[in-house]
């Protein structure tokens, strides 16, 4: 595997770095995209991916071709062990096709199979997970041009009390956070995924057993993911759109049940 150029902090009229962690996650990069990957809890803390709406290429899905990342030990990584025989599926991070743009798009629809960019995610996908799936598509359509680019980071929320499996913690929560630039502006906006419905009730060391409930999509500050992370967002809590339409870091979140229920976009 050679490595790519990854995920270019000067891809938007402004510069937006990849996040910052005292943690020094292994930064890992893929053909549009990075990934920092903390060793510990063999997850990414954070992904960040370049999209660039003007050259989106449909490309097939293929036959999700996972694979562990060379590059590893593979002790560090969470690898298909943790998804046999059970209701968890290998959550995508980096979108599938989000880097999949350019000349460059096949090599980055196979990069996005690798496991250092899969989370395990209750199965089943109802409406509040195929809303999180569609944030980019929504913040693409609604923004202006077709040639908008957005990045978008997205990563684990890692909690001392998430739930152990298989020599694992699954993380309870995600986050994501999208960027662009408006009128030579950079804005940003925060989401956050919450799986614990699902889990609460499960005893995960049963293999097989059924992971029900709803999932949770809530639009949050940005400086409250910095703040529940522990990472530095860099200049996008600052740029968030989200004060001016009322919602505030300390302000409860903002459940989302369609794109809608999002303010300050559109």
């Amino acid at each position: 595997m050679t490595d790519p150029a990854g995920y270019d902090p000067e891809f938007l009229a402004v510069t937006v770095p990849a996040p910052g962690s005292g943690a020094r996650p292994v930064r890992l990069d893929y053909t549009h995209f990075s990934v920092g990957l903390d060793p510990a809890r063999r997850l990414a803390a954070w992904t960040a991916v370049n999209i660039d709406g003007a050259a989106l290429v449909d490309v097939a899905r293929g036959g999700d071709d996972w694979f562990l990342d060379p590059r590893l030990p593979e002790e560090q990584q969470t690898g298909p062990e943790v998804y046999a025989r059970n209701d968890l599926d290998r959550g995508h991070l980096v979108r599938r096709r989000d880097p999949v743009w350019g000349e460059a798009a096949e090599r980055a629809n196979a990069d996005t199979f690798c496991y250092t960019n899969a989370a395990p995610q209750a199965a089943g996908f109802n409406q509040s997970k195929e809303l999180w799936l569609g944030l980019e598509d929504h913040l693409l359509t609604t923004t202006d041009a077709a040639d908008v680019r957005v990045s978008v980071l997205t990563g684990c929320v890692f909690a001392e009390d998430d739930p152990g499996y298989r020599g694992i913690r699954i993380p309870r929560r995600f986050y994501k956070v999208a960027a662009w630039v408006e009128a030579g502006a950079l804005l940003s906006v925060g989401y956050l995924l919450d799986q614990s419905r699902q889990l609460e009730d499960v005893e995960l060391g049963r293999a097989g057993e059924p992971l029900l409930g709803p999932y949770r999509t809530f639009q949050v500050p940005v400086g409250d993911l910095a703040a529940l992370t522990g990472l530095d967002l860099g200049p996008l809590p600052a740029a968030d759109v989200a004060p001016a339409a009322g919602l505030r870091p300390g302000v409860p979140w903002r459940r989302l049940h369609s794109t809608a229920d999002i303010v300050g976009i559109g």
